[in-house]
């Protein structure tokens, strides 16, 4: 494909250079490469890899200067804040969404101002949250309304703050609607979102009873509940509200349940885990260790293991094949286009005899 113009400077992408076969086989070292350093054997497929311009979340950096608002992304090992006017990772709407921000925000910043913006696009507008300036006062909020009014930002919030809401920003997942709160975790493509999805089901097989553990707004918990009882368990109180709110209000599924609970402190036992055909893990960056050494003592049949960290990843997985699991074959999804990371997704069976 054609380079972006911005290509070289910008710090988002790193390897657009390469041909598409060399791009994958990239990708796909990034993860045999972590499994071998931990000392972990499994088959690795080649990479899914979504499509250019189908990115759905962004932090874009905003920076005052003389000539002008740049917004994009920051240089390549620097702070210096690239102006974003190409861009082959965003969806269409979300880089249509950068001109006009420029437009709108130039004549409320003063040169030298920096702020940021956190944009996820739902089904319903833009979910935006802004850091800027110390506090958001009556005066600013009238000001950012006015200025932002009709751009398709269903939500803008400033700090712990609502500057204004036009509609709910809401996704669907698994065919559920779910409520976001402001400036959410979520899968950064549709098309990774339901490739990951398709694994994870696939892995838990037609088990009846599924703990859901990192659980988030419900990605997998929903989908899952359309034939298992969920038990879902998330420290995030808003994302775990959101969850418990859209399985309550959907038709046709199987009891969603949910524990507030901090796993990498407090993670499941042995005994709590017993109840669960399979379990279910999408950690944040740093892995689930704890939580995988838990694991490795459990009785669990079946563990899909999601992870965005090549590495972490890697290390729980020898913790749980040193427990007695097996791993099957190991997805790399690539939801970073032409970057340095790699989303995942791996499976582990407890063997009949190694059931104790």
């Amino acid at each position: 494909m054609k380079t972006c113009i911005h290509f070289g400077t910008c710090g988002g992408c790193s390897l657009q250079d390469l041909a598409p076969a060399d791009y994958a086989a990239a990708k796909r070292a990034l993860v045999q490469n972590a499994l071998i350093k931990a000392g972990v054997t499994a088959e690795v497929l080649a990479p899914i890899i979504v499509p250019p311009r189908s990115r759905r979340r962004a932090v874009f950096k905003i920076k005052s200067l003389p000539e002008g608002l740049h917004i994009g992304f920051h240089a390549a090992r620097s702070h210096t804040v690239i102006d974003m006017h190409h861009c082959e990772v965003l969806t269409p709407a979300l880089f249509g969404l950068v001109d006009a921000l420029r437009r709108k925000l130039e004549p409320l910043f003063g040169v030298g101002e920096a702020a940021e913006l956190h944009v996820t696009e739902s089904g319903s507008g833009f979910d935006c949250a802004l850091r800027w300036r110390d506090g958001l006062t009556p005066g600013l909020a009238a000001i950012l309304s006015q200025a932002l009014s009709g751009l398709g930002i269903a939500r803008l919030t400033m700090g712990r703050e609502t500057v204004f809401e036009t509609a709910v920003p809401q996704i669907s997942l698994g065919g559920v609607a779910v409520p976001l709160p402001p400036n959410p975790f979520l899968q950064s493509t549709r098309e990774g979102e339901a490739a990951l999805q398709a694994r994870v089901l696939q892995i838990a097989g037609k088990a009846k009873s599924v703990a859901d553990l990192f659980a988030g707004l419900g990605t997998f918990a929903l989908p899952l509940a359309k034939k298992a009882r969920v038990h879902g368990v998330e420290q995030d109180t808003a994302a775990l509200a959101a969850l418990a709110a859209a399985a309550r209000n959907a038709k046709g599924l199987k009891p969603v349940t949910t524990e507030k609970r901090d796993l990498f402190k407090l993670p499941l036992t042995g005994a709590e885990l017993a109840p669960y055909d399979a379990v279910v893990l999408d950690p944040p960056r740093a892995g689930a260790e704890a939580q995988a050494r838990a694991l490795a003592r459990s009785r669990v049949p079946a563990i899909a293991y999601v992870s965005c960290n090549a590495a972490s990843f890697a290390r729980d997985a020898a913790l749980l094949l040193a427990g007695g699991y097996r791993i099957g074959m190991v997805t790399p999804i690539d939801q970073f286009l032409w970057s340095s990371h790699i989303e995942l997704v791996g499976g582990f069976v407890r063997p009949p005899a190694a059931k104790r």
